[in-house]
């Protein structure tokens, strides 16, 4: 027998499973809260909460986590030096302030445009180096030639002795600016990867476990430690393919479109033949684009832990998240009584953050940067649920909405307030934590705008469940914004979307929701069982996934089928006959995926490939401009033999 163990580090939960193979039945799970701001110690507790009989016995263990994601977003990682070579034109503000722009770089065809200035990159390394922990380089058409930012990364290491970052190691797509974007972040990221992966691995050897470690990345696949350690952008939005692959596990569906609840967010993604759908551009994060490529999604701030909080009788969502009143009772047992006494704001205060149920408690975070206001209302708040009530008490005068909203932006106080897993507790859909807080809750807001409790908790669920319909319309009608499509629902009529894949639901108690969605869409709604560990079951599910995208064009026009480029992620290389030029892209494509499989620890000898080949060719004169070769390797996840 062998078993498989997937964990999810995700924003509110960190689920663990255990599979069996080959039957690929799920055996064991658990639910943790994820802890801030190491999650570790969230890991820990799923992990305790399987027999620990079945942890010895496992021999592989895949993770996914939000770390890279949430790092980027919260401005959190390690200062990087970033290095552009050639001609820029930056029209924005670059993600860091240890940056230069040196001579160099070269053309569309690989030749140099202009010699490296060496002597300008060792002064930067040299002057910087004390004030980053790691450097980032990229150059003007590395994708067609890598030779100076090869050179770069030879000067600096020399310099500096720290780790530099290449941009043509990590994307092959046109677009220097976003390349040096993808450089400078998975720089940002190895000191924090290397941290967080080596506490993974210590704690599985810990525990007496001799498996094989992965990592999901963004795009489906999965990796291993050396791989992700190297390339700790592509594991940003690995919780989503997480809930993808895990969907179509779970369901045993290859094509499925699914929708991820979690605490944070609402997900929409769609699987084709066992295959993620990419997304066309780079992952977009923190409003960075950057050149990961990623499975396409459709996101909305909307998940089970977003604030409802209402003004002039209008209930309103998110974006923010909070922490869930339920839950808040069930950690502090004096916050029942406290959020019972807890008075009514006056008209003019009430809004975003001053409501009757909100609540603020601090952090773990270390303050940075704060002015004397800020830090005043910060040292006024304690690491308990605390009132703008006892906040006014202690400073004489209630904090402005401006400053709490500062103070929730760099993570050092986290509100408390009503959320959609509060309306499921008030309707006895969901028991997990302390329903008596979520009805004082529903009582105070309903008041608001004229609902008894229930009747408001009612309101609440069915609002979600036509957001996250409408998210699901909208991801497949791209040309349509989500504000008219979500405005339809609201509309009273016999007609129903049709959606003609299978639709699953992942997460949390995505149960109470099925209902609604079979009344709101026409479609094969799914709910699968152990839907709300579908993320930890996804990071096992994955499978290793490898494209390789090959350029061949003419060296000129004027002779175009005289001599050939060969551009790859390997380099530049020359051929005199289109069919040898050819021929060696096929095999350098094959050999390249077949590499991959091998240093992730994947079967080599059971990769299904495909290659899909595409030339664009002169009408006029029948002459080949340029032939793009994809190819697609497909591999199980898993060795059968360890």
């Amino acid at each position: 027998m062998k078993l498989n163990l997937g964990i999810d580090a995700g924003g509110t939960y960190t689920d663990a499973v255990v599979v069996r193979s080959p039957d690929d039945s799920i055996i064991a799970s658990y639910k943790a809260l994820t802890t801030y701001p190491d999650p570790l110690d969230g890991i820990r507790e799923a992990l305790d909460g399987i027999d620990q009989n079945i942890l010895s016995q496992i021999d592989v263990v895949s993770v996914s986590t939000t770390l890279s994601t949430n790092t980027i977003l919260e401005g959190t990682g390690f200062p990087v030096g970033l290095i552009l070579v050639g001609d820029y034109f930056i029209s924005t503000d670059l993600p860091t302030e240890h940056f230069i722009q040196v001579k160099g770089g070269h053309d569309s065809k690989g030749a140099e445009a202009e010699p490296l200035d060496e002597n300008a990159v060792r002064e930067f390394a040299q002057r910087t180096k004390e004030h980053v922990a790691a450097f980032a380089v990229s150059s003007y058409f590395s994708i067609r030639n890598h030779e100076h930012e090869l050179r770069v990364k030879e000067i600096v290491r020399k310099t500096t002795g720290m780790p530099v970052v290449c941009a043509h190691e990590l994307s092959q797509d046109l677009g220097a600016f976003e390349r040096a974007v993808t450089a400078f972040f998975n720089a940002q990221l190895l000191p924090i990867t290397e941290k967080f992966m080596s506490s993974v691995e210590s704690e599985i050897r810990n525990r007496g476990m001799k498996a094989k470690i992965f990592m999901l990345k963004c795009d489906g696949s999965v990796v291993g430690i050396k791989g992700a350690l190297e390339k700790p952008i592509e594991s940003i939005f690995s919780g989503p393919a997480g809930s993808l692959v895990g969907a179509s596990f779970l369901s045993k569906r290859d094509s499925c479109a699914v929708i991820d609840v979690g605490g944070t967010s609402t997900d929409v993604s769609v699987i084709r033949d066992g295959v993620p759908e990419m997304s066309e551009a780079g992952a977009v994060v923190g409003g960075w684009k950057t050149r990961v490529k990623a499975i396409r999604m459709e996101t909305s701030a909307l998940g089970g832990d977003s604030d409802i909080w209402v003004r002039t009788s209008k209930v309103n969502f998110g974006p923010r998240r909070v922490i869930p009143l339920c839950r808040a009772a069930a950690q502090f047992p004096q916050f029942v009584e406290q959020l019972a006494n807890n008075p009514m704001p006056s008209k003019g205060l009430i809004g975003i953050n001053f409501q009757p149920t909100k609540f603020y408690i601090r952090t773990k975070y270390e303050p940075m940067e704060l002015s004397d206001i800020e830090t005043e209302i910060l040292n006024a708040i304690p690491a308990e649920p605390t009132s703008l009530k006892e906040i006014r008490k202690r400073i004489n005068k209630y904090p402005s909405s401006k400053h709490l909203d500062i103070l929730m932006q760099k993570r050092l106080i986290q509100p408390i307030n009503f959320t959609p897993t509060d309306a499921l507790h008030v309707l006895g859909e969901y028991t997990e934590y302390n329903a008596e807080a979520s009805r004082i809750g529903a009582q105070y807001l309903g008041s608001l705008c004229k609902m008894e409790a229930e009747e408001f908790a009612s309101y609440v669920k069915k609002e979600f469940a036509k957001n996250m319909a409408a998210d699901l319309v909208s991801f497949f009608l791209e040309n349509i914004s989500r504000d008219e499509i979500r405005n339809i629902f609201d509309v009273e009529s016999p007609i129903q979307f049709k959606v003609g894949v299978p639709v699953v639901l992942i997460g949390g108690p995505v149960i109470a929701y099925l209902e609604e969605m079979n009344n709101l869409l026409d479609a094969e709604i799914i709910l699968p069982e152990f839907a709300s560990v579908g993320n930890a079951a996804g990071a096992l599910a994955a499978k290793g996934i490898r494209r390789v995208e090959i350029l061949i064009r003419p060296v000129s026009m004027a002779a175009p089928d005289w001599e050939f480029y060969v551009y790859s992620e390997k380099g530049r290389e020359n051929f005199y006959e289109y069919e040898e030029a050819l021929e060696h892209a096929l095999k350098l494509g094959e050999d390249t995926v077949r590499e991959y499989m091998r240093d992730a620890d994947l079967d080599p000898d059971s990769v299904k490939i495909d290659i899909k080949k595409d030339e664009v060719i002169l009408e006029s004169s029948d002459t080949l401009v340029e032939t793009k070769i994809v190819v697609l390797g497909v591999a199980e996840h898993i060795e059968e033999e360890n």
